[in-house]
């Protein structure tokens, strides 16, 4: 257990920054995080909050490495080689990446707010930061540049947070000129000659454009003498005096991150400059899913090679799109019984299929779109084999109140369409005691398997992992008692219910 951030000298790397004056103290990598060599670095990862073993799953399936789950629900982290850098952004599940500068499992925050703030102050200057500004140096070359949003650079690397930012950095030049500095630190320590290299750096200085940064905070707990804001900007403060940077809100290029839970402190850089999850959709609606939460729900049913997908809620197509990029072995319908929303999963899967074709890729999907009514759609019985959905929550869509005609009715006809014995389902509802009953309605139809917990945007909500019973539809109990009420509900549910 760390009990204070000072390193004594025989505290090994650290004592070598505590002596330094470059940008960066020493390395946590396997060897030396000099340009063109090969380092290990750990980075850091936020997922949809229920959803970190599927995406340790992911890491270990695409990348070969095992992940470790945080404490602090939602990220995970994982060791890799620069040489592979490039497949974590080819990662489906994870909403944002960093790469890991420094790491404390149980840090003793001060009980007093200003000795606190001071050790954080003086932590910045002590901080193992050259391999983790390669790794970001890299990193820029791997994307492509993107201008700045209006509003800066966004990474949320947890919903419903007290976050505070305060710097980051330019252009590729900017790039060149951090790595450069990193490097000629560890120069200057090795070689005799490192007074000329730090004057002939300081001589091209005035040439390059001033490095702008911020701190982003995301800190969670109650024990802490100091906040969010307090944190950031007295750590901000120090990597600023430390590296001579500049600090900007919003036109920045470099993004630290520090990452507080209970006692578990992470110091990090950012390597998105927006989350991964807004990759697939253009045309917005109301309540459109992540692609990352829609990619873990996916694997939750593992579809299997010519399966047809039904998503007969799909709002704006984000779980159908999401599956026919990843899954593309499998065939999707996706339906909805308002014609908006019907009309952004169109245009969606139009995007994707331009942007397909405009890198030289086959554009088609294996993806249709239909207008319906839910509980009478137009599918022979028994002919899917997964059914995934987000069903309507009755706070942004539809109400509390109708959801208890509407649900049961839903687990009916999909119970109607599913194929007996071997269907599945996926339903994400954050009215769980409505559901909880609906489910007991259709106990002859319907055996719930697992439930994952996740947030959506800020809600508490389930992910629901259904099997199709073996019994024939029609010759069930539950299907003589719905079938009584269920001309009376019908047309309540198709004119409020919209989902996007």
């Amino acid at each position: 257990m760390l009990s204070h951030i000072f390193f004594s000298p025989g505290d090994g790397p650290s004592e070598q920054g505590s002596n330094s004056v470059g940008p960066c103290t020493s390395s946590s990598s396997e060897t030396d995080g000099k340009s063109g060599d090969v380092i290990t670095v750990t980075i850091g990862a936020t997922v949809p909050t229920g959803f970190e073993h599927t995406a340790a799953e992911e890491v270990k399936e695409k990348i070969g490495v095992a992940a470790r789950i945080s404490k602090d629900r939602g990220r995970i982290y994982f060791p890799i080689t620069t040489d592979k850098l490039f497949q974590v952004h080819l990662l489906r599940s994870v909403d944002n990446l960093f790469v890991v500068v420094e790491e404390y499992d149980h840090y003793q925050f001060k009980q007093s707010k200003e000795e606190t703030l001071l050790e954080l102050q003086q932590l910045a200057s002590k901080l193992p930061w050259t391999n983790a500004l390669e790794v970001w140096k890299l990193n820029g070359t791997l994307k492509k540049k993107k201008g700045h949003r209006k509003g800066g650079n966004t990474t949320k690397v947890k919903p419903n947070r007290n976050t505070t930012e305060v710097a980051a950095a330019d252009t590729e030049q900017q790039l060149h000129q951090v790595a450069s500095a990193a490097e000629g630190q560890l120069e200057a320590e090795s070689a005799a000659d490192a007074e000329p290299c730090e004057q002939d750096s300081q001589e091209a200085a005035p040439e390059a454009k001033v490095i702008k940064f911020r701190v982003t905070c995301n800190r969670a707990g109650d024990k802490h003498s100091f906040s969010s804001n307090e944190a950031a900007r007295d750590f901000g403060g120090a990597v600023q005096e430390f590296f001579q940077w500049k600090a900007d809100m919003t036109k920045f290029d470099i993004e630290v991150l520090l990452n507080i839970h209970n006692e578990e402190m992470v110091i990090g850089i950012a390597l998105t400059e927006e989350s991964l999850h807004r990759r697939n959709i253009s045309h917005f609606g109301p309540t459109t899913l992540r692609s990352t939460l829609c990619y873990g729900m996916l694997r939750l049913c593992k579809p299997q090679a010519s399966d047809v997908i039904l998503d007969p809620m799909c709002g704006t197509g984000a779980i159908p799109l999401e599956g026919a990029i990843e899954f593309s072995s499998s065939f999707y319908i996706a339906g909805d019984n308002n014609d908006m929303a019907v009309n952004r999963t169109v245009n969606n899967i139009c995007h994707i299929q331009k942007r397909r074709a405009d890198k030289d890729r086959i554009s088609g999907l294996p993806i249709d779109t239909v207008q319906w009514d839910l509980c009478s759609l137009p599918i022979r019985t028994s002919s899917v084999d997964i059914i995934i959905t987000d069903m309507p929550f009755g706070k942004r869509m539809g109400s509390k109140k109708k959801n208890w005609d509407l649900y049961p009715l839903c687990l009916r006809e999909m119970a109607r369409v599913c194929r007996p014995g071997s269907g599945k389902a996926v339903l994400l509802t954050q009215d769980k005691k409505c559901f909880a009953k609906a489910i007991s309605r259709m106990g002859g139809l319907w055996r719930k398997l697992h439930t994952v917990w996740v947030n959506v945007g800020g809600l508490h909500a389930g992910v629901y992992l259904l099997k199709r019973t073996g019994a024939v539809f029609g010759q069930t109990p539950e299907d003589v008692h719905e079938s009584r009420g269920m001309s009376n509900t019908q047309g309540d549910e198709k004119e409020d219910k919209e989902l996007s």
